[in-house]
């Protein structure tokens, strides 16, 4: 489970079994979890320049919670 130098989000962790992403926020939310993620959009969180800003554009409002 990744823990992340980011100022939004603090770390994630990822099934690829049931394509399951666990998000914890740094102001203390969290898990927040979103269905049906793909590897690829994991993998792309990690390695993200700005995971917050990945986050809002490819995970937030795409995926069920």
């Amino acid at each position: 489970m990744p823990f992340f130098a980011s100022t939004a989000i603090a770390r994630a962790e990822y099934d690829p079994l049931t394509h399951r992403l666990q998000v914890w926020f740094r102001n203390g939310v969290g898990p927040y979890t979103y269905f049906g993620v793909p590897e690829s959009v994991y993998l792309g969180l990690l390695n993200a320049p700005s995971k917050g800003r990945y986050f809002d554009i490819f995970i937030k409002d795409v995926y069920g919670r």
